[in-house]
């Protein structure tokens, strides 16, 4: 579905608008305003009627620009404060102090509700000007948001991005009639609303991709590949029979040498340069994240020699998500590692290993023997206890080999799955800019009826 463009258009004179239509007029974001205040933290809740909800930027709902107060937090505000920072339903909140490099600060969300409310003090409250939808402006401000409109007015001091919101709301934005943008904000939210249920279901789908491929990795490695292969009883209810020939062992049993990683100063070792030295931190399910990787030198890393990696070993993360293992590529050869647990490569499949310590049979043991209340972690005299059942070494080939061209297939479903939701949030994204700009027309757009509404979202083009 397209729309036509308006028979007339002129140049705005600002580059994020380009041509708007000829009738609209430009001007500052803060002409759509009549105050722009910042909220206020409050104390405790005392219990009294002076106990109100307390807006957090956490409250964000990005995805739809509103507020989600389903979890609020309460806050006890004086009655000066409640009296002039009140936050009534159809106000903007403007995040004014966060922040981050992936997510800059100036977000700007709708609040839709009857409930009593005021705003943290990371946050302005925005009450627009009369004539002015709500629902309008706060998809002019995503508009804004997604090419970065208010990075210019970011200022950065002790690591906290703050926003000068009086420099913010002098860009420039286009100002459509009160009707148009009652009809705008009907579109987009029609449109969006049907965008945002096609990325639900391609995230539904990475869900039962990701259920899917942990079956296919679990019944490989407890009932392996050959279903009329005779079956013992495990003695464990939930894992049920196992192949007969299948022998049980421990992980000390199968690992020729078990260890600990440098727990002793292991940031003195850390080196400009050098060869990979692994944390827990870099412990991917299946592999290891290469692209942050701290140094240690080779004199270092000879040094701790216990602890030398070699292509094939197999490293499991100890603490902060116990129990995730990864294999150790040829990259990181002749390199270390700090706080994990190191099992030494031997006769078994490396990969094979690897999936089933990534499976619930290990995964169940971690979480019996782990402890800590901020950071669950084991130690390595439970963990080389844990124990498996063992096909031969031609089996573990042949499960390993199966498992890694399943997980290359899940791996692709994944991605494709990833990247359609990327594409359809920057149809989301252009087709906002598109109807708050005028790129499209869509003054005399009505909603279709239910049964009449089409698969596909409109397009963002005219």
């Amino acid at each position: 579905m397209s729309f036509k463009a308006y028979e007339e258009y002129k140049d705005s004179g600002v580059e994020w608008l380009g041509k708007v239509p000829a009738h609209w007029p430009v001007s500052r974001l803060k002409n759509s305003t009549v105050s722009c205040q910042n909220g206020v933290w409050g104390d405790d809740p005392q219990g009294d009627i002076n106990d109100v909800i307390c807006v957090r930027v956490a409250d964000f709902d990005r995805s739809s620009m509103t507020v989600d107060i389903s979890n609020p937090t309460y806050r006890n505000i004086r009655d000066s404060d409640l009296e002039s920072r009140l936050v009534e339903k159809g106000d903007l909140l403007l995040e004014k102090s966060g922040g981050g490099e992936k997510q800059p600060v100036g977000f700007v969300c709708l609040y839709e509700h009857e409930a009593k409310a005021i705003c943290a003090n990371f946050i302005a409250r925005i009450k627009l000007a009369e004539h002015m939808s709500p629902s309008f402006w706060r998809y002019v401000h995503a508009a804004g948001y997604s090419i970065g409109l208010n990075i210019a007015s970011i200022k950065q001091t002790s690591g906290i991005q703050n926003l000068d919101q009086h420099s913010y709301l002098n860009e420039s934005a286009a100002y459509p009639t009160f009707k148009e943008q009652t009809t705008i904000a009907a579109f987009l939210d029609h449109e969006t609303a049907r965008i945002d249920a096609l990325i639900e279901e391609q995230q539904r789908l990475i869900t039962l991709l990701k259920e899917k491929r942990q079956a296919v990795i679990s019944h490989a490695v407890t009932k392996g590949l050959d279903p009329n292969v005779p079956m013992k009883d495990s003695g464990v209810e939930w894992l049920g029979e196992v192949p007969a020939h299948w022998v049980k062992k421990r992980l000390k049993n199968i690992s020729p040498f078990i260890t600990v990683g440098i727990v002793v100063n292991p940031s003195s070792y850390i080196s400009e340069d050098g060869l990979p030295f692994i944390y827990g931190g870099e412990v991917k399910e299946g592999f290891i994240d290469l692209t942050k990787v701290r140094k240690i030198s080779r004199k270092d890393s000879l040094t701790n020699n216990k602890t030398i990696l070699q292509k094939d070993d197999l490293i499991t993360m100890r603490v902060g998500y116990p129990g995730i293992t990864a294999v150790v590529p040829a990259a990181c050869e002749g390199g270390n590692c700090a706080s994990v647990m190191l099992l030494k490569r031997g006769s078994f499949n490396s990969s094979w290993l690897c999936y089933v310590m990534n499976d619930r049979l290990i995964r169940h043991q971690v979480e019996i023997v782990q402890y800590g209340a901020a950071q669950k972690q084991f130690n390595i005299a439970d963990a080389i206890e844990f124990w498996l059942y063992t096909p031969p070494a031609n089996e573990q080939n042949l499960i390993a080999e199966y498992l890694n061209e399943e997980e290359a297939l899940f791996r692709e479903l994944t991605n494709n799955n990833f990247e359609a939701i990327k594409l359809l949030k920057e149809r989301r994204s252009a087709l906002i800019s598109a109807a708050v700009t005028g790129k499209i027309d869509v003054h005399d757009w009505q909603p279709p009826e239910a049964s009449q509404t089409a698969a596909e979202p409109a397009e963002a083009s005219a």
